[in-house]
């Protein structure tokens, strides 16, 4: 059609400053995007060259001459194609969050992000320089501008843009994924494009960066703010629309109904796949108890890395029961997975053994129960070490927050996949995993969850129940309530205090944690960062 622009968004999973590979990979969509698909223009997301978010690698000077050869070797393969590439410009002193207009073998335009995010996993103000004057380039009979990321999200830098001409507006973006988020960026995406009168064409990346999930979901919305297309979630591929000059309107094509289970899941597969191969492991070691996080996990890590990529080891101790020896042995059998046993109670009894003098005058308590875990920590990262493989925990957001985890025990790992998932949604992914294929035993999922760490242990010995537990922890982490707030939705005074409490004084082992997905807005890591020494506590009633 002689009146469209054929655009690709370019929605790539690329490695954090592997400049060369980053490079090679971006030439590549290029090439295919003009050779193959034949279109007019390719748009990357936001510092692709680099990947996002490249921290405290962007103060190393030894990085720019790098960029700028990637930049200058991207221009040459720019023949008969436009393209729009994100990366670090530096200007003197001074550094830019950057997307350079790539045509003809050239770099014909520049444009600097004018709004620098400085909140949550953002820290943008630390590096870059805030830009102030727009990019408009004509292709074919389009003027089309150009803005980044955190720039839609506020009214100037478009109507900028649209002041200085532009007809049709890209956005490269680095936007990472929270369930919560994917609607307000589709709703403020819709808003600008009406509001403006002027379609939008938003690429996003799509990748895992250690505890960072970036969604993808690239969009081209239209002058009356409806998205005419929308890219898949956590999928890497170069999708094509078609930008009509003359009705000023994207050739609308179908593309997936979003489901938020299967977005959750495929993102925490996606998180441990790119955490894994990135870094170089060659595959994971999980400790499976027979328990529901421990099962989800496995499932999660086979879906990422193939079954033959992850060993399961079930590590009995006296209190392990009947059923969970089963459920485990039955879920690694359906997956294929390589399923180790080894006993833990000939080591437990040394260790009693040997501390047994120095433990004179002590009433039992948690310590035999954490030397039992950090028995089964040992072993693992005994076998980690011997074979390569990492080791993944399993440890859950709820667990994470009121400290029912054993630091140096089930906390031991280099990933925790559901370091951000609560325990009533591991239920639920659990249930959706099995709709895919029944892989997770169903008894893992109806029984009552306990450590089994002590005889006819239960978790609802020392936690209210998950069902309640989850809501107070949402109160007061993801939403930032006080006691006083929650207590008035109607939960029992006592009952919040002490979760409250026990919130805040585990806040050095989650500091010691290793890193897991971010999925929500909240996570503990980067976006949520309180001090481990504190007198908050000791003014709450």
């Amino acid at each position: 059609m002689p009146n469209t622009l054929k655009i690709v968004m370019a929605q790539l999973d690329l490695k954090t400053a592997a400049i060369e590979r980053n490079t090679e990979k971006i030439i590549e969509a290029i090439k295919r995007s003009r050779d193959v698909l034949n279109a007019d223009l390719i748009v990357f997301p936001e510092m692709a060259i680099t990947s996002y978010p490249p921290e405290d690698l962007l103060q190393r000077n030894d990085i720019y001459p790098l960029i700028r050869k990637s930049l200058d070797d991207i221009a040459k393969a720019c023949k008969s194609i436009a393209a729009v590439v994100g990366y670090p410009r530096k200007k003197g002193k001074y550094l830019y969050n950057s997307a350079a207009w790539l045509q003809d073998g050239e770099i014909l335009g520049e444009y600097d992000k004018q709004e620098l995010p400085n909140y949550g996993v953002f820290d943008e103000k630390r590096y870059f320089t805030a830009g102030d004057q727009p990019l408009v380039m004509k292709l074919k009979n389009t003027k089309v501008g150009v803005i980044i990321c955190e720039d839609v999200w506020h009214k100037l830098p478009m109507e900028q843009s649209i002041k200085a001409g532009a007809e049709l507006i890209v956005v490269p973006n680095a936007s990472p994924y929270s369930y919560s988020k994917i609607k307000r960026r589709k709703r403020t995406c819709q808003r600008r494009a009406a509001n403006n009168e002027t379609p939008i064409v938003y690429v996003n990346y799509m990748c895992g960066q250690d505890d960072l999930l970036f969604d993808g979901n690239s969009m081209a919305i239209n002058t009356k703010g409806e998205i005419r297309y929308q890219a898949p979630t956590f999928e890497e591929g170069l999708y094509e629309i078609e930008y009509d000059e003359e009705s000023h309107d994207f050739i609308s094509k179908p593309h997936e109904i979003q489901d938020k289970l299967s977005d959750i899941y495929r993102g925490l597969v996606l998180g441990v796949k790119d955490y894994v191969t990135k870094n170089g492991f060659k595959g994971v070691l999980i400790g499976l108890s027979g328990g529901i996080d421990s099962a989800l996990t496995l499932a999660i890590a086979s879906d990422a890395l193939g079954h033959e990529n992850v060993h399961a080891v079930m590590m009995p101790s006296d209190f392990t029961s009947q059923m969970s020896l089963e459920d485990a042995e039955a879920q690694a059998k359906t997956m294929g997975i390589q399923y180790d046993i080894i006993p833990i109670k000939s080591i437990y009894d040394v260790f009693e053994y040997e501390l047994t003098p120095h433990f004179e005058g002590y009433e039992k308590n948690v310590t035999e129960e954490n030397l039992q875990a950090r028995i089964r920590g040992t072993i693992l990262m005994a076998l980690s070490n011997k074979t390569g493989k990492m080791v993944l925990s399993t440890g859950n957001k709820s667990e994470m927050a009121v400290g029912y985890a054993t630091l140096y025990g089930d906390m031991a790992g280099g990933y925790c996949v559901l370091k951000d998932v609560y325990k009533t949604l591991v239920y639920k992914l659990a249930k959706h995993r099995n709709e895919i294929a029944e892989v997770i035993p169903e008894r893992v999922i109806t029984r009552e969850p306990t450590a089994e760490l002590a005889p006819n242990q239960k978790d609802e010995d020392s936690l209210p129940p998950y069902e309640v537990l989850d809501k107070i922890i949402k109160a007061f982490v993801d939403k930032e309530k006080c006691a006083e707030e929650i207590i008035e939705q109607g939960f029992d005074p006592e009952v919040v205090h002490h979760v409250i409490k026990l919130i805040l004084n585990n806040e050095y082992k989650r500091q010691q944690s290793p890193p897991g997905p971010r999925i929500t807005s909240q996570a503990f890591g980067r976006n949520r960062r309180y001090p481990i020494t504190s007198g908050y506590l000791d003014q709450l009633k």
